[in-house]
C-alpha cells in the first residue's frame, strides 16, 4: 500500500548504516521534523550508531489524538507503521541484528514507535518512548503476541502532560511487560512536553550497552 509517507525523506546523520556498529531509528513529533528530532544526537554523542529520522507528511503522522478511534487516523498511522518497517528492514538487511536497533520517538512519534514495536516484538537492542504511548481509544486492548525477550524498554512522560494521560503510559508499560519487555517507566513531577536530562541519560545508557556488547 502506498500511503501518504510513504514517498518522504529518511535524514540520517552519525555513522553511514553499512559502516556503524549500531542503528537508532528517531520519529518526530507532531508539527515537527526530521531535521527537529536528529538534533538530539548531538548530546547522545555516539561514533558508532547510524541515525535514521523519518519525516511525515505535512509534519503529522495521523491527524487525530493517539486516544481517538483508530479508523479516524487512517491512512496516517498504517502509513507511518509501514515506514518504520521499511526502514528496520533496511537496518537488518545492511547488516545490523534487531539486538543492536534502538527504536526511539518524542510525542507522536513516541505513540508510534511504541505501536510499531508492540505490532512487531523482537529483541531490540531498545524501545524509547519520550512523552508517548500506545495507540488507541480507551478501553483498548492491544494484542499481545511475540516476545521481546527482555529488550529494555523506557517510558518517559510528565506528571502532567496536557497531551499523554499517564495512565496510558502505565497501560503502555503494562504491555510491554506482559510481553517480555524490561520497561522503565518515569513519570517526572511538573515536567513540560519535552525531554528532559535524565531521559537523555537512560538512552544513552542503553546506547552503551548496545555497543558494549558488540561481538
Amino acid at each position: 500500500m502506498i500511503g501518504p509517507h510513504n514517498d518522504q525523506p529518511v535524514l540520517t546523520a552519525g555513522k553511514p548504516l553499512e559502516e556503524a556498529v549500531a542503528a537508532m531509528v528517531l520519529v518526530h513529533g507532531r508539527n515537527a521534523s526530521a531535521d527537529n528530532i536528529l538534533t538530539l544526537t548531538d548530546v547522545f554523542d555516539s561514533d558508532d550508531f547510524a541515525y535514521l529520522a523519518p519525516s511525515a507528511a505535512g509534519h503529522t503522522w495521523y491527524p487525530y489524538s493517539f486516544m481517538a478511534d483508530t479508523h479516524m487516523n487512517e491512512p496516517g498511522l498504517s502509513s507511518g507503521l509501514e515506514v518504520l518497517s521499511s526502514l528496520v528492514n533496511s537496518i537488518v538487511a545492511a547488516g545490523i541484528p534487531t539486538e543492536r536497533i534502538l527504536l526511539a520517538g518524542f510525542s507522536q512519534g513516541a505513540c508510534l514507535t511504541c505501536e510499531f514495536s508492540v505490532r512487531n516484538p523482537a529483541r531490540y537492542g531498545g524501545v524509547v518512548a519520550y512523552s508517548g504511548g500506545l495507540i488507541g481509544p480507551p478501553g483498548t486492548s492491544w494484542r499481545e503476541s511475540g516476545d521481546f525477550a527482555d529488550t529494555p524498554v523506557f517510558l518517559g512522560c510528565s506528571d502532567i502532560d496536557p497531551h499523554i494521560p499517564g495512565l496510558r503510559v502505565q497501560e503502555s508499560a503494562d504491555v510491554f511487560r506482559r510481553m517480555g519487555a524490561d520497561v522503565t517507566l518515569r513519570l517526572y513531577t511538573g515536567m513540560g512536553h519535552t525531554v528532559n536530562d535524565d531521559e537523555v541519560q537512560f538512552t544513552r545508557s542503553l546506547m552503551a550497552a548496545i555497543t558494549d556488547h558488540d561481538d
